[in-house]
């Protein structure tokens, strides 16, 4: 076990470490100069030299990337081009509000999703199982962006119900900014977990345990959440799993979409004027947790299935 799980934790090492190198080469590789961005129109050429020299860009590329590794390893990711200051602070100030984002989005994905999805595969070819399979489909094919903007008109523009924009001054006004962006983000998901959990309910509705458990008299209510869900659920841990790290870091659209003040919205502005080491830990960050979330999800498949270990 103990082989199995450094394997796992070398893997999640090495991951990272490519993604810290394709990330560094990738975004300085775009025409755009950072400096140029960054100076005044009135600017001299002396200043863009001491603004170059300052964050080390007239370096040999092959160095910054020596002094990038060396640094990220001790936990230094530079400094923001735009806010001169450690580019972690700087996302980190962020990320609060995308935290409360996606958790919001999260709860009504899985409480939704399961829901939708157990239901459904319970009333299989019923009305409400009809509307579900819809639901699901309309989830998966509608672009969160053009959802959101709908939403805006409707809801923001023309019933005036909630602001269309901006995360509120707290309370009640934050909760009335956070209902469109949440409900738009959890539709996805709650499409693929109304798919994925019906699914597995399906199977597992017809296996030998679950009609066991009907001969027998067991309450109905007790073979599908005791028997058959708890058996199907496997599938769908991994769903959920990666859906938390998925809410946390694909907010770039919805939140530019409602001006949310998060880290997705800061790793947009940073992309498009070139402040590479904010776009680099937000990258970073993410590959982190993801690399942490599936390392846990392994070992706990492992102590599950010991089979797992040996394959």
């Amino acid at each position: 076990m103990r082989r199995f799980v450094l394997k796992r934790i070398l893997i999640g090492i090495f991951t990272m470490y490519v993604v810290l190198t394709l990330v560094f080469f990738i975004f300085r590789m775009g025409p755009a100069d950072p400096v140029a961005i960054m100076l005044p129109p009135d600017a001299t050429p002396k200043d863009a030299q001491m603004l170059t020299e300052q964050f080390g860009l007239d370096k040999p590329l092959i160095v910054q990337y020596a002094n990038f590794v060396r640094n990220a390893v001790r936990g230094d990711l530079g400094l923001s081009f735009r806010f001169n200051e450690p580019a972690v602070e700087v996302l980190f100030r962020r990320f609060p509000a995308t935290l409360q984002l996606a958790a919001t989005a999260f709860i009504i994905s899985v409480t939704l999703g399961l829901f939708i999805g157990i239901f459904t595969a319970v009333k299989r070819d019923s009305l409400f199982d009809r509307f579900g399979r819809f639901l699901a489909f309309s989830g998966m094919s509608i672009p969160s962006f053009w959802l959101g903007i709908m939403l805006i008109l409707f809801f923001g523009v023309t019933l005036r119900w909630f602001p269309i924009a901006g995360r509120g001054d707290g309370g009640l006004d934050t909760l009335r900014h956070l209902v469109m962006p949440a409900v738009c983000y959890s539709l996805g998901p709650i499409a693929v977990l109304t798919r994925l959990s019906r699914s597995a309910m399906l199977d597992a509705l017809k296996s030998d345990y679950v009609v066991m458990a009907r001969i027998k008299g067991v309450p109905e209510f007790y073979v599908i959440l005791l028997h058959a869900f708890k058996n199907a659920s496997i599938s769908v841990v991994t769903v959920v799993t990666g859906l938390i790290a998925w809410l946390i870091f694909n907010a770039v659209i919805i939140e530019s979409v409602f001006s949310w003040p998060g880290i997705g919205l800061l790793a947009i502005e940073s992309f498009f004027t070139r402040d590479y080491p904010v776009v680099q830990v937000f990258v970073l960050l993410g590959t982190f947790i993801v690399v942490v979330l599936y390392i846990i999800l392994d070992i706990a498949y492992a102590y599950i299935d010991p089979r797992i270990r040996y394959r």
